[in-house]
């Protein structure tokens, strides 16, 4: 046993682990660790969703910060959302400044919507860019969780990749969480590939989902780490949504679309490459496929959380692509349970990779996300209630809206117990433009907005996604606009919002 940073430390079990005995010598605590950073930094955390994200020394410092009452202001970057010791504990510090690109956590949004930190919601695919760009300011230090570090300084990553790879690069300083929780099995599933900037950029040489182009560790080099911190801290991934009867009713509308849509020869029997975002719908989704006809479907994706892991289990689908396995806690027990039976069913790419447009294209996805409203145009909000106040963010959705061979954008007709439309004259905030938008599914019906103008978009939509209760009101809107002076994309703009409006001054739009 040796003594490192004031903990005994049997340096015998960490061979496998730390493969260059010198970066033994970088070994120390949490509290050590958190001392390379400091007050206006930029700060580049691994992870995607709650996977693969550092927890040891985000604790440590938010810790330090509270006790000592220092000043620290700090730029976080991520992949997408990360879990509470990152995102809670440093908003609660008061830590976060500047926050980008992708956010779940109640804390955080609240200092976002309350104006205490700077929230830069971005395209989960140009995050990468403007780091390597140089357009945002650059990584003064990265924090990075790892199953292991090679003899040559190089990074196995856990569940998530995300952009780790890039802020790796960038980072004058790196600091490693060798997480001895995560099996050994992990490596080899990740392909980093990493791609050069203009004019110098290459074509991303994916012509099939499974394919593997690059290496199974992140580059980094025994230089650039500082520290190395051993942790055992499990991910606290989220519990599923539980699947309701509306979501069974959109998945069910959807399977029928895509049944449909095979029967046309607009689809192979097997589909396309699927791509799913994350919540009870994108769930109830996956979860019928495994009871439908469809079988050797393939995903290309950016999350593979519960279902589609049962996806693979039940031999539907042959294989995922993705930046992040991000399943549930009990899903999460299972997965590593049974990650030899995954290990060549997943590959985890840097989100620069899982989530770039000309791949998207290329591989022709399917792609499934979810609304929180849609105008009667087909004009989608993704991000923001009532207009201002941040949910979460864009994440990945427009990636692959706007390049996917189908875009679907899913959401029940009705939110707040029947009290707001999810369908309304005009949305109060645009994530992704009726020129996005080719399918929407509520549990009321699917309207297919390809080849449409927008007034025939209109009646579509209204006719066929629109709950009951508010269809009426619809239709004696879109009638009295149309009679207005202009008439390609018709709107009465005194009314336009007032649905909005009422809500927030009676509670209801009825």
């Amino acid at each position: 046993m040796q003594k490192t940073g004031g903990n005994d430390m049997d340096f015998s079990k960490l061979d496998n682990r730390i493969r260059n005995k010198e970066l033994f010598n970088k070994v120390m605590t949490a509290e050590e660790a958190s001392k390379f950073i400091h007050d206006e930094m930029v700060i580049g955390v691994s992870g995607f969703t709650p996977s693969g994200y550092p927890k040891a020394v985000p604790l440590a410092l938010a810790e330090r910060v509270k006790q000592s009452g220092e000043k620290m202001h700090l730029a976080l970057y991520s992949g997408a959302s990360l879990g509470p010791e990152v995102d809670g504990a440093w908003a609660e510090a008061g830590i976060i400044a500047k926050r980008l690109p992708y956010q779940t956590n109640s804390k955080l949004r609240n200092s976002i919507n309350e104006g205490e930190v700077e929230y830069l919601d971005m395209h989960l695919s140009h995050t990468p860019q403007y780091v390597s760009y140089g357009i945002l300011p650059k990584v003064d230090v990265a924090i990075v969780e790892a199953v292991a570090i090679t003899e040559e300084g190089h990074i196995i990553p856990t569940m998530g990749v995300g952009n780790t790879p890039v802020f790796v690069k960038q980072a004058d300083k790196v600091i490693v969480e060798i997480n001895t929780a995560k099996p050994l099995a992990l490596e080899g599933m990740a392909d980093i590939y990493m791609l050069e900037n203009p004019p110098h950029r290459k074509p991303i040489p994916i012509t099939k989902p499974d394919q593997r182009i690059g290496t199974t560790y992140i580059p980094c080099g025994n230089d650039k780490i500082v520290g190395i911190v051993i942790t055992d801290l499990q991910d606290k991934t989220r519990p599923l949504t539980p699947v309701d009867d509306i979501s069974k009713k959109i998945s069910a509308n959807i399977l029928k679309f895509l049944e449909k849509e095979v029967k046309l020869g607009r689809l192979p029997k097997n589909l396309l490459p699927i791509q799913s975002g994350v919540g009870s719908v994108a769930n109830a989704v996956l979860y019928g496929l495994c009871d439908s006809d469809f079988e050797d479907l393939t995903c290309y994706t950016e999350v593979v959380q519960d279902s589609m892991l049962e996806l693979l289990r039940c031999k539907k689908a042959k294989l995922a692509s993705t930046t992040s396995i991000s399943p549930s806690p009990e899903g999460l027990v299972k997965f590593e349970e049974e990650i030899e039976f995954f290990k060549d069913k997943i590959i985890l790419r840097p989100q620069e990779i899982s989530n770039h447009p000309e791949v998207a294209r290329r591989l022709g996805v399917i792609a499934m996300n979810t609304a929180l409203e849609v105008d009667i145009y087909g004009n989608v909000n993704s991000t923001h209630v009532m207009g201002s106040r941040m949910m979460n963010g864009i994440g990945g959705s427009g990636d692959f809206a706007r390049n996917a061979y189908l875009t679907i954008f899913t959401t029940a007709s009705t939110a707040k117990n029947g009290n707001i439309s999810s369908i309304v004259p005009m949305v109060s905030h645009v994530d992704h433009t009726e020129h996005d938008v080719m399918v929407i599914v509520t549990e009321q019906g699917v309207a297919d907005l390809r080849g449409l103008s927008p007034k025939e978009r209109a009646l579509e939509i209204i006719n066929n996604c629109v709950h009951p209760d508010y269809k009426p009101m619809l239709l004696d809107y879109y009638k009295r606009a149309y009679e207005s002076a202009y008439k390609h994309t018709p709107h009465i703009l005194e009314e336009a919002l007032s649905w909005h409006i009422k809500f927030m001054k009676t509670g209801s739009m009825k």
